[in-house]
């Protein structure tokens, strides 16, 4: 069953190898159940559905599916995973911060942080299950924010890189796409026909934040590593001003 009453399916990548745990690691789970809280866990239930490339690599894409967790105002943690039932692998984590706290940063640490405006008025990034009213004011809370994403695992194939069975290699850092066309059609179509998370009222909705819209920076981070792309509204790098 998926996590979210209402929201369709979405089957997870590959299944781990590995044989059963059998009565004694039945017996561990159900006196785990009894006797811890997992407090760590509760309140990551905003649930957010997004592409993700790895930083310079253009044609290794995936879907990421969101928990997140609301710190405060300007803090969000998110886990990230394949998909959403129960058999879902777990392929990484996500910080996101406000562009207030993002500006605190030094400038070195700056480069790690991937810019949300395309992803918010493009109407990539979805949460499923929600009123396309409601969906718009809390993606409205992440315009002008950033993301800083660890996939650990490459669970789903990613272009011709085959779904790894186990986490292998070093954790990848993950980027943003800030242009029309940079993700994959067959992945987003897929997504949006399995999920029906169509991006066109999504971004005729949205478009009433466009006046808070501030140039960001990292958005032509990968701008020469796509081609036949157009610009998205609101979305504009901060240091050349070109979308």
């Amino acid at each position: 069953m998926a996590i979210t009453p209402g929201v369709p399916d979405r089957k997870a990548g590959v299944t781990p190898p590995g044989e059963g745990g059998g009565f004694t690691l039945a017996l561990l789970d159900r006196g785990a159940a009894a006797l811890q809280q997992h407090a760590p866990l509760k309140g990551f239930d905003v649930y957010v559905v997004g592409f993700h490339c790895v930083k310079g690599e253009p044609d290794l894409q995936m879907e990421a599916h969101h928990y997140c967790k609301v710190v405060n105002g300007e803090v969000l943690q998110c886990v990230l995973f394949d998909g959403n039932t129960a058999d879902a692998n777990l392929i990484g984590i996500e910080y996101i911060v406000s562009e207030r706290l993002f500006d605190s940063l030094p400038e070195d640490e700056q480069a790690s942080w991937h810019p949300h405006n395309h992803e918010v008025f493009s109407g990539e990034l979805v949460a499923p299950g929600l009123p396309i009213a409601v969906e718009t004011e809390l993606m409205g809370h992440l315009v002008n924010s950033y993301g800083k994403t660890w996939h650990t695992w490459h669970s789903t194939q990613m272009g011709s890189h085959p779904a790894d069975p186990l986490p292998t290699g070093d954790p990848m850092l993950m980027w943003s796409f800030n242009r029309e066309g940079e993700v994959d059609s067959a992945l987003q179509q897929d997504r949006n026909r399995v999920m029906g998370t169509d991006p066109e009222p999504r971004k005729a909705s949205r478009a009433k934040h466009l006046d808070r819209a501030h140039p960001q920076r990292g958005v032509r981070t990968m701008r020469e590593d796509f081609t036949d792309t157009t610009p998205t509204p609101g979305v504009v790098d901060a240091e050349d001003g070109r979308p």
